[in-house]
């Protein structure tokens, strides 16, 4: 049996030409995201030697056409290997680009929030969170306002921020009230 023949039957139901053309999109953008990964991190994955040497190999070429070829020769590539730990690999280091990402948001909401003078705000963080200082924390807020009442750059703003940052990584700050 040959191997269109053996991918086009799933158990005992044929997989439909459509099917099959979504699969092969699928990894022809797998192996397109693959080579545009920086090179400390593509070095990182669990790849076989011989589909990184594909990989630097298609990075290598810059005439258009001729990439989207190699490309596709990625792509067959890619079809015959295991994938598996190279998909979890990357979807890890995407989780933990969101968990930063998830971090900063909450810092910047928390900043705006006690800049907006939210009295209870800075009760409820304070109270929450027993590790930040209070009276540095206010002060920040009172400096922070005072700045922007005066139109100065926003110094204390930023402070503030790399503050409620930093105690976010310590353990995540409460959400807001």
């Amino acid at each position: 049996m040959s191997d269109s023949e053996h991918s086009a039957i799933v158990g005992d139901e044929p997989v439909s030409k459509s099917q099959r053309k979504r699969e092969a999109k699928a990894l022809f953008d797998f192996g397109r995201r693959l080579v545009e990964l920086p090179e400390p991190v593509l070095l990182g994955l669990p790849l076989e030697p011989a589909l990184l040497e594909e990989i630097q190999f298609t990075r290598s070429i810059k005439a258009r056409v001729a990439r989207k070829r190699q490309l596709g020769f990625l792509a067959k590539k890619l079809r015959l290997a295991d994938l598996t730990a190279v998909e979890a690999a990357l979807e890890a280091r995407q989780d933990a680009a969101r968990q930063v990402n998830a971090r900063h948001h909450r810092a910047e909401a928390w900043r705006d929030r006690l800049l907006e003078g939210d009295p209870s705000a800075l009760g409820v963080l304070l109270d929450a969170r027993r590790d930040i200082d209070a009276q540095t924390l206010r002060q920040l807020v009172r400096n922070a306002q005072r700045e922007a009442a005066a139109g100065k750059p926003p110094a204390s703003a930023r402070k503030l921020f790399r503050l409620l940052r930093d105690s976010d990584e310590v353990a995540a700050l409460p959400t807001l009230p």
